[in-house]
C-alpha cells in the first residue's frame, strides 16, 4: 500500500504561481511513476505531468508545457508541481498519483483556483 498526502492548493490570480507537493509513504520502494492529474467541474480527469523513478524525461500535457514543472525528491519521497503563468482554465482539483506495477494510488486531491 502507498499513501499520498498533498499540500494545500490555493487561490491565485491569473499569471501567478503555485507549488504543490505530494509526500508518499508506505511501500514506496514499489513506486515507479509519480505525477499529477486534475479535474475541473464538468470535465474528465486529465493527466498534467508524470515523472519516472530513476530519472528520464518527465511528460506533460500540452496545455501546461512550458508553464508547469514536475520534480521529485527521492530522499523525501516527495513529488512537486511548480505551476507558473497560471490561467483560469488551470482551475481544478489536482490529484497526486503513484504507480506501481500493479496499482495506481491516488491522493485525496487539492483545489487550485485561478481568478481572472
Amino acid at each position: 500500500q502507498v499513501q499520498l498526502v498533498e499540500s494545500r492548493g490555493g487561490l491565485v490570480q491569473t499569471g501567478g504561481s503555485l507549488r504543490l507537493s505530494c509526500a508518499a509513504s508506505g511501500s514506496i520502494f514499489s513506486i515507479n511513476v509519480m505525477g499529477w492529474y486534475r479535474q475541473a467541474p464538468g470535465k474528465e480527469r486529465e493527466l498534467v505531468a508524470l515523472t519516472i523513478a530513476g530519472g528520464g524525461k518527465p511528460s506533460y500535457a500540452d496545455s501546461v508545457k512550458g508553464r508547469f514543472t514536475i520534480s521529485r525528491d527521492s530522499a523525501k519521497n516527495t513529488v512537486f508541481l511548480q505551476m507558473n503563468s497560471l490561467r483560469p482554465e488551470d482551475s481544478a482539483v489536482y490529484y497526486c498519483i503513484a504507480k506501481t506495477i500493479t496499482t495506481t494510488y491516488w491522493g485525496k486531491g487539492t483545489q487550485v483556483t485561478v481568478t481572472s
